[in-house]
């Protein structure tokens, strides 16, 4: 049996997303289409938000909102370091300084060690819901009220989550979220989503997504060209008619896992979960003894599988310079050790997801 990390050509095997992305090549309104505008629309309402608005990608989106939320040179911003490279690069990429916080057993940032990491440089606080679980936004939103920080999540991997029924991307001054292909909620190339309640913040970044412009021929100011393309959101705007299916199977999946793997010999940690949390499964993400061993035997057996992320920010030769070093996030650096991800996608059968966790399991049984 083959069990593939992801399997795109079945995801886009779809007559009907073919025949709506000819429709377009008859109109050529390749660049904000009335396609867009409705997208926006159903996306505010998926996170029951006031305003959404398309971008290029996520990290555009990250980029975007550090800037309208006046961010720049001198400001730090509190992050974590085991997230993919664009959550700390935005931060760089706006003028300012990430300051990593170690994060918890969930591979969440540890709301307790937050406070201790702000100084009057502190500007906000950028919280990744990792793996599409919630960040502890109750406890982080306690903290940036009291020392008056704004607060932007990092929701690329985590459409459709929630805490306590409300959905991420809902609760900070704004959301960013990704709709790179590899996510649940995916396009066929790059592009991003910001969310945000404030209407103020919203109509600026419409202006700063399209250069400055305020009318077709003159700027308010100097801006970028971050654009939501027309057929990236006529993609997504089909895709996300099958969004609960989608999440519903990887956790599905998800729960199979969890069953299949949980042992108490902790060779094989599964991820954590915690009541009213509401996670989507972008990645299920383990911690295993003998990762390297464990991989190949794993491809051995035609199983794909990835490590989010091996190396993490703080490690990176940018932030080296910057002055951090191993032993700075011991949590961090103990998980990026042993963490490893598991095929997830919801073209998956209940077959493939035992045979994955039993090849596992007889891996350890062997040893």
């Amino acid at each position: 049996m083959e069990v593939k990390y992801l399997d795109l050509p079945q995801q886009f095997d779809d007559p009907e997303l073919i025949r709506a992305v000819a429709d377009l090549f008859k109109t050529c309104q390749f660049i904000m289409g009335p396609e867009v505008a409705r997208f926006e629309e159903k996306f505010a309402e998926l996170c029951g938000t006031r305003f959404a608005l398309g971008v290029n990608s996520g990290t555009d989106a990250l980029f975007l909102a550090l800037k309208v939320l006046g961010v720049g040179p001198g400001h730090e911003v509190i992050t974590v370091s085991n997230s993919f490279i664009a959550t700390a690069g935005a931060i760089v990429a706006a003028g300012a300084r990430p300051v990593f916080v170690d994060v918890a057993q969930d591979y969440n940032i540890n709301p307790t060690l937050i406070e201790a990491a702000l100084t009057s440089r502190t500007k906000a606080i950028l919280p990744v819901h990792l793996t599409g679980n919630p960040a502890n936004l109750p406890k982080i939103l306690d903290i940036a009220r009291k020392h008056g920080l704004v607060v932007v999540e990092d929701a690329a991997q985590a459409i459709g989550a929630a805490i306590n029924g409300q959905p991420v991307g809902s609760f900070g001054h704004l959301g960013c979220f990704s709709l790179h292909p590899l996510k649940n909620l995916n396009v066929a190339g790059d592009g991003g989503m910001m969310t945000t309640n404030e209407e103020e913040v919203y109509l600026q970044l419409k202006k700063m997504r399209n250069h400055g412009l305020k009318n077709r021929d003159e700027i308010d100011f100097f801006a970028y060209n971050s654009r939501l393309d027309t057929l990236q959101a006529l993609v997504a705007a089909h895709r996300l008619k099958r969004l609960d299916q989608i999440t519903a199977q990887r956790r599905k999946n998800a729960g199979l896992y969890d069953e299949l793997l949980s042992s108490p010999e902790d060779e094989v940690i599964i991820p954590p979960r915690r009541p009213n949390f509401t996670q989507v499964f972008h990645t299920y993400v383990i911690q295993v003894r003998d990762r390297g061993n464990l991989i190949r035997h794993l491809a051995a057996k035609r199983i794909e599988t990835k490590v989010h992320y091996p190396i993490p920010i703080h490690l990176q030769a940018p932030c080296r310079q910057m002055g951090w070093k191993p032993g700075d996030l011991p949590e961090t650096e103990k998980q990026a050790a042993h963490i490893l991800s598991l095929p997830i996608h919801q073209h998956l059968t209940l077959e493939q997801v035992g045979y994955v966790a039993h090849t596992i399991r007889d891996f350890y049984g062997r040893r």
